[in-house]
């Protein structure tokens, strides 16, 4: 997949194994029950990467830090929602993190535009992804690129205390 360059400040590109510590570390400091349905990790972590979630599977985003360098400011995770032929046709956002340091930037932005860009290359049509409905800032962004939802598992989590609905968005990856 070739890089993309947008916001200015940031790059998306595909993820390495070198990433794994950064990415880990990114994936617990965003942890929250705005997003996340599993438990807050705790020590001893497990790896970021396994044999379900493979770099092959994450875009990264990078910003300049102080000093000049790149480090990751967000990922994505981008996979086939099943491994049957007759939906090979669709690519699912399992996924999604921005540091906070980097949050209103344009990086969630930019990893998404990312996504429809690797998806088209792989012959991709069709782009899903599931969103917790209390998380008005994620499906502001996601209807702003283009998704509507498709359905509703009403009070399918219970989290913090209250019963959360599980939204479910799509949108076609047309030019």
């Amino acid at each position: 997949m070739p890089e993309i360059s947008t916001p200015p400040a940031c790059r998306v590109r595909p993820a390495t194994l070198l990433d794994e510590a950064a990415l880990g570390e990114l994936d617990r400091a965003t942890w929250s029950t705005l997003h996340a349905v599993m438990p807050r990790p705790q020590p001893p972590y497990a790896p970021f990467f396994d044999d379900r979630h493979r770099p092959e599977h994450f875009l990264v985003a990078e910003t300049q830090d102080a000093a000049g360098g790149s480090r990751p400011a967000g990922y994505l995770r981008l996979v086939a929602p099943t491994p049957l032929a007759c939906n090979s046709h669709v690519r699912q956002i399992q996924g999604l993190a921005v540091a906070d340091r980097a949050r209103g930037r344009g990086v969630a932005r930019a990893l998404l535009r990312a996504a429809f860009a690797a998806a088209r290359d792989e012959g991709a049509n069709r782009m899903t992804l599931r969103v917790l409905g209390h998380n008005t800032p994620a499906r502001a962004l996601y209807e702003s690129e283009g998704f509507v939802v498709e359905g509703v598992l009403p009070g399918e989590f219970f989290l913090d205390g209250r019963y959360v609905d599980d939204v479910l968005m799509g949108r076609p990856l047309a030019p």
